[in-house]
């Protein structure tokens, strides 16, 4: 395994085995479906171009998975900062019926972030602590703390005072 990623063997590897777990996290996080082409292009150039050497495939994956994450928070921040928009004669698309995963990318980023590589990408608590520059017990707190938060939204919340 370790052969396979010298060189520029970890672009061709990452590409064959993670482009879609790249896309996916990007689309989980980005805030249209064009930004999460253009996360998933610009996180295989930041392969392309860093020149690093990685350990094993989980490591190139966990890379992978930051960079992306890395680039999403980019664009979030850059819409803050009150970028131009469309424009207003063109309609909007009629939004689909949303489903969990839908639910769950309306999250704060840590909830949403953990809840989706637990679930979605079947990560540990401690292997999410590493991507995420976070604590295991952080990360089991931010999965309880998403869980709760996704029952809420989905299912509503309970009024105390009509018991």
């Amino acid at each position: 395994m370790a052969s396979k990623l010298k060189g520029d063997a970890p672009f061709s590897y990452a590409y064959e085995h993670y482009l879609d777990t790249v896309y996916r996290v990007a689309v989980h996080n980005a805030p249209t479906r064009a930004d999460a082409e253009d996360v998933t292009q610009e996180v295989f150039e930041a392969l392309l171009t860093s020149g690093k050497a990685f350990a094993d495939a989980e490591h190139l994956k966990a890379w992978l998975i930051r960079v992306a994450l890395n680039r999403c928070k980019n664009l979030h921040r850059a819409k803050r900062r009150g970028e131009t928009s469309l424009d207003p004669a063109l309609a909007a698309p009629e939004p689909p019926e949303q489903d969990v995963l839908e639910q769950v990318r309306a999250l704060a980023p840590p909830y949403r972030n953990a809840l989706y590589l637990h679930y979605y990408e079947g990560y540990t608590a401690a292997e999410i602590g590493g991507i995420l520059g976070a604590g295991r017990n952080t990360v089991l707190t931010w999965l309880a703390r998403g869980r709760q938060a996704l029952r809420e939204r989905m299912i509503g919340g309970f009024d105390d005072d009509t018991i």
